[in-house]
């Protein structure tokens, strides 16, 4: 079985502008998991492209691109040589969701959720209706900065953006917002996300990390996590993921939900439709091979896994 990994920031989707050290970093590390999981499997050939500009992927068949390439041909010429797709990028501007549809376009078996759920996730106001809609607690979601007086403080982000681009902590509603961005009001509490798995249309909750995230001159900065660091004694947090994963049919593989902790239980902040930093521990974490866990390659019961133990993931 060939395997194409299309991770974006890493594989020259940016290779004709500035790229970002931190993103690049971010992005080599989720790509190189991947590769290395995937390759360790038996009878599956790890296929890649890599930005010249960058160190290649230790492991893997890896195609360079270079200045002058089109790497959309050249991520839809791989694609027809392989059997399964796995897309990995941001959604900022519907380049995940781009890159899904080329993919899928080609005939290829993609890993990842279906179009309209990555069109949801996507969007953190599309995401916060659709949750609140379904019960599952999330913080109200504003287009305008017109927000009732007890919002504040508040946080303005772009309602497409990845991470902590770009994400504002303002103590007052502002009198103006960038096209493009929401409002919420700011839920106070430890910041955490879950990493999980839907296959089979199960939801399972495969770890719980707590987040290290600073607020620096009035902007959100992430600085890592500790994969598997919270523990979920009562079951809350794994019933949240399903009630995620109930909420957003078609969110296949795995995926991330940012959420906080806060006094009156956990919050989901966001949906992440794809891999999310926390995949760089989760092996470590969980003690075997997640994508074993994930169809077509799932070789691996459920029952073989025992819980997550702490593995710390640095920037």
């Amino acid at each position: 079985m060939r395997v194409l990994v299309c991770e974006f920031v890493t594989g020259g989707g940016m290779r004709s502008e500035h790229l970002p050290p931190s993103l690049a970093r971010e992005g080599a590390m989720m790509r190189d998991a991947l590769l290395r999981d995937l390759s360790e499997l038996a009878g599956v050939e790890a296929v890649a492209t890599s930005d010249d500009r960058l160190a290649p992927p230790p492991c893997g068949e890896i195609h360079d691109v270079r200045e002058r390439d089109d790497v959309w041909k050249a991520w839809a010429s791989l694609a027809r040589g392989c059997d399964v797709a796995w897309p990995i990028a941001p959604e900022t501007g519907g380049v995940l969701s781009r890159l899904a549809r080329l993919l899928g376009e080609t005939g290829v078996d993609v890993i990842g959720p279906s179009e309209e759920a990555i069109a949801i996730a996507s969007s953190k106001f599309l995401t916060a209706q659709r949750l609140r809609e379904r019960g599952v607690p999330t913080p109200p979601v504003w287009r305008v900065s017109a927000a009732p007086d007890h919002t504040s403080p508040v946080v303005v982000k772009p309602d497409d953006g990845a991470g902590c681009d770009a994400t504002l902590f303002l103590e007052e509603p502002p009198a103006s917002i960038p096209a493009g961005s929401i409002v919420q009001p700011f839920v106070a509490g430890e910041a955490a996300s879950l990493t999980v798995l839907r296959a089979h249309g199960a939801t399972r909750l495969l770890s719980a990390n707590r987040q290290h995230v600073a607020i620096e001159d009035g902007a959100f900065r992430f600085q890592g996590l500790t994969v598997g660091a919270i523990e979920d004694a009562d079951g809350r947090l794994a019933a949240l993921a399903r009630a995620v994963g109930d909420a957003l049919p078609g969110l296949d593989g795995i995926f991330g939900i940012d959420l906080v902790l806060g006094a009156d239980g956990p919050v989901v902040i966001e949906i992440n439709p794809r891999l999310t930093t926390a995949y760089c521990g989760l092996r470590e974490s969980l003690g075997l091979n997640p994508v074993s866990l994930v169809p077509p390659f799932d070789v691996a019961p459920l029952a073989a896994w025992a819980g997550a133990r702490p593995v710390e993931v640095r920037l």
